[in-house]
């Protein structure tokens, strides 16, 4: 039998197939006792009306099914940028911002995401060894973990 985060996740992938969400996808579902946050994302990034669509199309279903009982509290928001990048397609509009990323083999590469190509990550980065600022590649398949850093005063670069 599904448990009940599964049955979340299915419920909101239907809801994500409705007109106006068929570019967003499901970043991850967290459940706690009567709290359930739903994280969404898209290629171009999320708005309220797509959080309240997918809300209430959520809700519906929850309130029929009677999923999580007749009361909790159904959050549906892009991921922020204190989250995790978790899929290679959350990477792209991120071009030009500063990341850091936890790598399988344990070190972390911290710098300015050049690019994405394919499945690699194009990462300026100061050369451990000189201090001279070059770009590394790295293959998304290497990476643990990545998170956007904040930073205050700079704005993003364009592609």
């Amino acid at each position: 039998m599904e448990n009940t985060v599964e049955k979340i996740e299915q419920i909101a992938r239907q809801g994500l197939e409705l007109e106006d969400l068929k570019d967003c996808f499901l970043v991850e579902v967290v459940h706690s006792n009567t709290k359930v946050q739903v994280f969404i994302d898209s290629d171009e990034g999320i708005g309220f009306e797509q959080c309240r669509k997918l809300s209430r199309f959520m809700e519906s279903v929850l309130d029929e099914k009677l999923i999580l009982g007749e009361k909790y509290i159904l959050e549906v928001s892009s991921p922020g940028i204190s989250r995790p990048l978790k899929f290679l397609r959350q990477y792209p509009k991120n071009i030009g911002r500063e990341i850091e990323c936890s790598m399988k083999d344990d070190t972390k590469i911290k710098g300015l995401l050049i690019d994405v190509k394919d499945e690699t990550l194009i990462i300026e980065t100061k050369d451990s060894d000189s201090g001279e600022l070059i770009n590394k590649e790295i293959s998304f398949d290497a990476v643990r973990s990545s998170k956007i850093l904040i930073s205050f005063g700079k704005k993003k670069m364009k592609k």
